[in-house]
């Protein structure tokens, strides 16, 4: 639907193309295994979980791939350095693709970082993610290591402001730069459902400004939305989550953390029918030029 004056950064991570116009490129969908809680996982802080289940789960999505021809990546969460190790073992075992590496604690991203410099796999990772909280001892750990992508999250303590988004970005990618990171995904910062707006918004004006591919984790909105639930029941909560991930796709994104990886199931071909129109609408100059 929109094509972006600036010209567009196009990366190629560990062999997956990212970002460029709308319909240029199709959509990476990203889903997060391993997380907090999740039920393949018996001991998160030692990392003992059911490798029949998560394969399972990987392949659904890599079938879902190559179906539809949207990248399928993981974003692996990790709660202590020695679980985080296993998960990526297992997963750059599993597949040939790049992969995210997410914790809550600093510590274990950057013992994830060291560990993918040891284990040649540092042209696959993606580091998820850099901030306004981000402290030097982080930025230290990715030139040392030679991280070469990194997701720079665009969170500002004005949840429903884009200009602010925009000005995150402004700040924290030359940084990034300099360090000698060459791929800078940006994710708009979604929490809420009133953050979905300037979320996206954020996300036309950087495209338009930089060329950073964008995109977000639309889920967290409906994630941290009980009243879906209460007022609509169990049922509407993923007819409200797919919406969600729709709606960054439609205004553009290069790239969507849906969630669950369970959830590729309906998120895979939801994308795919955007994505499809796009491309002909990319071919045929049917879009609105910002």
């Amino acid at each position: 639907m929109f094509f972006f004056k600036a010209g567009q950064k196009k990366y190629q991570i560990g062999g997956v193309a990212i970002g460029g116009q709308p319909g240029e490129t199709p959509t990476v969908l990203v889903g997060s295994i391993f997380y907090s809680r999740h039920k393949i996982v018996s001991n998160e802080r030692a990392g003992i979980f059911d490798k029949d289940a998560a394969d399972a789960l990987i392949k659904q999505q890599a079938e879902l791939s190559d179906k539809t021809g949207c990248p399928a990546l993981l974003d692996i969460v990790g709660s202590t350095p020695e679980a985080i190790k296993k998960y990526i073992d297992f997963v750059a075992g599993a597949s040939e693709r790049p992969f995210l590496i997410d914790s809550p604690g600093v510590d274990v991203k950057i013992a994830a970082v060291e560990y993918a410099k040891e284990a040649g796999l540092e042209d696959r990772i993606i580091y998820n993610s850099v901030s306004i909280e981000t402290k030097d001892a982080e930025y230290e750990a990715l030139k040392k290591n030679g991280t070469k992508s990194v997701i720079l999250l665009a969170y500002t303590k004005k949840i429903t402001s884009s200009a602010d988004r925009v000005a995150v970005v402004a700040d924290l990618a030359p940084r990034l730069d300099g360090l000698g990171v060459s791929n800078i995904l940006i994710d708009t910062f979604v929490m809420d459902v009133p953050s979905l707006t300037p979320s996206g918004k954020a996300a036309l004006l950087i495209k338009n400004r930089f060329g950073y591919p964008c995109g977000c984790a639309a889920h967290n909105a409906i994630s941290t939305w009980s009243g879906v639930k209460n007022l609509l029941g169990k049922e509407a909560v993923r007819s409200a989550d797919v919406v969600a991930n729709l709606m960054p796709v439609i205004l553009g994104a290069d790239f969507l953390l849906y969630g669950p990886v369970e959830d590729s199931a309906y998120v895979f071909p939801a994308v795919f029918t955007i994505d499809t129109s796009y491309r002909y609408a990319y071919r045929m100059k049917e879009y609105v030029t910002l």
